[in-house]
């Protein structure tokens, strides 16, 4: 579904990956491992095409989906055109609106009334938290409810390919299971994910497939299982 192949990002004189490749099957959870400076975030912006100064530039390399260039493509087509949504570190609500304004914010280039209608009881019935305040401000909501907005307002554009970076961040460790359990749910009604954490644990656990990232580069790849019962991948990479 994604393959990256090759791929040099630069920060004005600075290369932050240094020819990375991976790719993700319709239908997976993979996890991108590493700790802060490794290159996890910068991957994701690049799938997501933003554009300097926030964004990385790409140098080299090809990034595709389902054998299409994405290259050349704007970062506003990437979610209208390609279903590819972004659910970026620090959730980035609208803090002045709604629980409810902000999920009907994200559908404004939908065109599928029905299916919208049925996404908001999608949303709804996986976060039970946000069907309660859905006439609250997005800036009253705990920490944990605004990931789960967040990441409801990435559903409800109409994306079925979810880039996660750090979700479970600042969270407590039990909204932490509970946020990966509706991961999972996301996952099994037909959404594919790439996850950037750091809780790797917790990412072995509900991913199939990882990645780990070191300085740029990746180091290790495998089954998550795999990975997660390694004795020496955890001495050196999970703690």
């Amino acid at each position: 579904m994604l393959e990256i192949d090759n791929l040099h990002v630069r920060y004005g004189n600075i290369e932050a990956l240094h020819g990375i490749s991976f790719r993700v099957k319709e239908g997976e959870i993979v996890a991108l491992l590493g700790a802060n400076g490794a290159g996890k975030s910068t991957t994701l912006m690049s799938i997501m095409r933003l554009v300097p100064p926030e964004g990385p530039v790409v140098t080299k390399g090809r990034i595709s989906y389902k054998g299409e260039d994405l290259l050349p493509v704007p970062a506003h087509a990437i979610v209208a055109k390609y279903g590819i949504g972004l659910v970026p570190e620090g959730r980035h609500i609208f803090g002045n609106l709604t629980v409810y304004e902000n999920l009907k914010l994200a559908t404004y280039a939908r065109k599928d009334q029905d299916q919208m209608l049925r996404d908001y009881e999608r949303v709804f019935s996986l976060f039970p938290r946000l069907a309660d305040r859905k006439h609250q401000r997005g800036d009253t909501l705990s920490g944990g409810e605004q990931q789960m907005l967040a990441m409801g307002r990435a559903f409800m554009s109409g994306v079925r390919f979810i880039l996660l970076d750090e979700p479970s961040m600042g969270l407590a460790p039990l909204l932490m299971q509970e946020l990966f359990r509706v991961l999972k749910q996301l996952n099994e009604v037909g959404a594919t994910i790439l996850l950037v954490e750091q809780n790797a644990h917790l990412a072995l656990k509900y991913a199939h497939r990882a990645y780990v990232m070191e300085a740029g580069r990746i180091v290790i790849q495998g089954a998550a299982e795999d990975l997660a019962e390694d004795a020496e991948i955890r001495k050196a990479y999970l703690g």
